[in-house]
């Protein structure tokens, strides 16, 4: 039975919890008067068209896969004259 002493703080730490939301779970009556409140404004925001309706949506840039796990960098590869410059 010492053995499982160490289980003890754990259990009880369980039970509590479990109780907590037991308790922090139970039904109340002063709900269904916020839910009703809460349905209308929901619905009402539903009901609204999205701000972003007539934006048009930006061109999506795909990569190419070239079964490399790294990227390019999208930076264009500088002229030949740059890189002997570079170079000297």
């Amino acid at each position: 039975m010492e053995i499982l002493a160490w289980l003890v703080p754990s259990g009880l730490v369980l039970v509590v919890m479990m109780a907590w939301a037991a308790w922090a779970g139970r039904p109340r009556s002063e709900e269904a008067d916020r839910s009703e409140a809460a349905y209308e404004r929901f619905a009402q925001a539903i009901a609204r068209e999205h701000p972003a309706a007539g934006r048009p949506l930006p061109a999506v840039q795909r990569d190419r896969s070239t079964g490399v796990a790294v990227r390019p960098s999208r930076r264009p590869a500088p002229a030949p004259a740059e890189q002997d410059r570079r170079a000297g």
